[in-house]
């Protein structure tokens, strides 16, 4: 940080003044740029600065310098004294000197310098414009669409020679040193300099813990087991109303069984084997930290079509699907163990990852707060991804042969020769998520999931556990408690469930081909905020209308599933609750990693469209 000159009666609360031009620093690089002040907050004591391309962000004092700084100061001196730039010359001539007879003055050099990174800083200003589309799109004025500006990259390219040797100008140009020093000791530097830029980016902590931190995680691994064995311990009641609690406890040599969990390791290794068929296209992932994109194969579809056709097989030779009803707490506990298991092998392997392989939300150096979110951002067995493996495969797959298997025990336990109406509507509804979750199998490489949250306990046990066991608790409901429901019923849950799916499915759409291909003429009637990273926010369509409009039609859907349930119970709804608590959630951790990564442009966003999840409401 510059020094600060105080006078001996009163310490000014600001250096710079509105509308001086300084050079601000680039959040998250070693580059400054020429920037306008506009404002400074007494509170935050961060200054509001506009770059050339219209861009605003907030700055602290410390990445903010005078233009003089940035000036080569004349030598007042012969001397060559360690402090000071010299001007003087050894006698031999160094690799990177100029001929005899060719030799610039230092004052020329200097110049020439400084007229070269003038123009470099300029170039660079131009090279992160989000798109040629200016900032009047902030107020939703014309201008809709945006253009993938390929001269952007022809520059990038033949500049890139110019932008690496002032990248070395750069990172000298504020410390004393030689002028004479050889190309040799230079490209040297560079390199160490890369080299420790990149581990400090990679190795940094994660310093703001989610889920309570330490507390509140330890208290989750032990409470989501817990919650899982009470929903299904209360379904099997006879009247599994809340006055009712505790359950009675079944003895606990009856909660395990070793053919149950071989059969469950045969269902897992089974959809492994599916993952690893070389079929299905082959996709790149987003950049991880240090600019390498992992690939993904896309057959979800395809093992969910080779896993009906195994099932249907099984039927055909008359296996008793019931079987999964009749231990289906044995099977909680086999998937709540196995998960477990994974979840400690997960965080002993973590501890030998690279540091830029870390997750950035669970690399805190707690122990439980670690295991819990995860240590390793995307653990992989050679090409085998395990968290994105885990994602779709065992239990949303084995979500839809749950509810089979409790509609056929319905079928066998009430002597019916067809499934009750309210148990076709939650199959076909779920059935119908599930499908359109592995047909759009590609958009989940954008989620939170994938990005951003490690592969520990939070996830293995979701993904293994609580979809499968937790998200099925409607069809589990209906085999102990049947609800009959009329036709005129039936097509208004049918047509609420449409309208969610609706929203949900068009919304993500929306979302994936913007992201995809902005440029895309059929997306020509958007409009977006443009951002200093690039990416445009979409102010207008579903996303105009709210901020998460897919957590909506989520809601919508979760709530069209309870309904065939009737309203007897609580029980059933415990999925649509924990879901919007669930999505409140997230969203909250979506608007601080918006805020963050998007600065003022998600606060105009922010203002362009007020309500969260729920219009009008929040």
């Amino acid at each position: 940080m510059p020094e600060c000159r105080y006078s001996f009666w009163k310490m000014p609360n600001r250096r710079f003044a509105d509308g001086e031009m300084v050079m601000g620093r680039w959040p998250g690089s070693v580059l400054y740029y020429e920037v306008q002040v506009t404002g400074y907050n007494d509170v935050s004591h961060l200054y509001t600065v506009k770059y050339k391309d219209g861009t605003e962000l907030e700055l602290k004092e410390s990445d903010i310098r005078s233009q003089s700084s940035f000036k080569h100061r004349k030598s007042q001196s012969s001397s060559s004294s360690p402090s000071r730039r010299s001007t003087s010359r050894s006698r031999s001539r160094s690799p990177g000197r100029p001929a005899k007879g060719r030799r610039r003055s230092s004052s020329q050099s200097r110049e020439h310098k400084d007229d070269k990174k003038k123009t470099i800083q300029e170039t660079n200003i131009a090279l992160l414009k989000p798109s040629e589309n200016n900032t009047r799109r902030y107020n939703g004025e014309p201008e809709s669409t945006e253009r993938n500006d390929t001269s952007r990259i022809t520059l990038e390219q033949k500049l890139k020679p110019d932008l690496e040797t002032e990248r070395v100008l750069e990172q000298y140009s504020l410390r004393p040193r030689k002028e004479e020093k050889k190309k040799e000791e230079i490209y040297s530097e560079k390199k160490i300099f890369e080299t420790i830029k990149t581990i400090e980016k990679a190795s940094s902590k994660t310093k703001e813990l989610e889920f309570g931190g330490r507390i509140g995680t330890f208290m989750l691994i032990f409470f989501l087991p817990a919650t899982v064995f009470y929903l299904l311990l209360m379904c099997k009641q006879d009247d599994p109303s809340l006055m009712n609690f505790p359950p009675p406890l079944p003895a606990l040599e009856s909660l395990w069984e070793a053919r149950v969990f071989g059969v469950f390791l045969l269902w897992f290794f089974l959809q492994a084997l599916f993952y690893l068929l070389p079929i299905g296209k082959v996709v790149e992932g987003l950049p991880l930290s240090n600019g390498r994109k992992l690939h993904y194969r896309i057959n979800g579809f395809y093992a969910f079509v080779l896993t009906a056709a195994a099932i249907g097989t099984l039927l055909y030779f008359e296996f008793e699907l019931h079987y999964l009803y009749d231990h289906f707490m044995q099977f909680a506990v086999s998937a709540a163990a196995f998960s477990m298991g994974l979840s400690i092998y997960l965080y002993i392997r973590s501890l030998k990852a690279p540091e830029e392989e870390l997750a950035p939300g669970g690399n805190s150096g707690y122990f439980v707060y670690d295991f819990f979110t995860g240590h390793e951002l995307n653990p992989r067995i050679g090409s085998f991804d395990l968290k994105y493996f885990c994602e779709l495969r065992p239990g949303l797959i084995g979500w839809v042969v749950i509810n089979l298997a409790m509609l056929l025990a319905e079928m066998k336990i009430h002597n019916q020769s067809m499934p009750s109406l309210s148990m076709i509507l939650v199959n076909s509804f779920q059935l119908l998520y599930v499908v359109d979750a592995l047909w759009n199998e590609e958009a989940i490489l954008t989620t939170m999931d994938i990005t951003h949250d490690g592969f520990g306990f939070m996830l293995a046990f979701g993904d293994l556990v609580w979809v499968p066991f937790v998200y099925s608790l409607q069809a589990f409901y209906l085999v102990g408690h049947p609800t009959a429901i009329s036709w005129p019923v039936a097509a208004a849950i049918t047509i609420l469930n449409c309208i969610g799916y609706y929203i949900f499915r068009s919304a993500n759409s929306q979302k994936n081909s913007f992201r995809r291909n902005p440029a895309d003429p059929k997306l020509a009637y958007l409009k977006f905020i443009p951002t200093a990273t690039g990416k445009g926010l979409l102010v207008t369509g579903w996303w105009g209308f709210v901020r998460h409009p897919n957590y909506l039609g989520d809601i919508i859907m979760a709530l069209a599933w309870s309904l065939p349930c009737g309203f007897n119970h609580i029980l059933p709804y415990f999925y649509v609750i924990y879901f919007i608590c669930l999505l409140v959630h997230r969203e909250a951790r979506d608007e601080h990693h918006c805020k963050q990564k998007y600065g003022l442009a998600w606060e105009r966003y922010c203002q362009r469209v007020p309500y969260r999840i729920f219009p009008y409401i929040y």
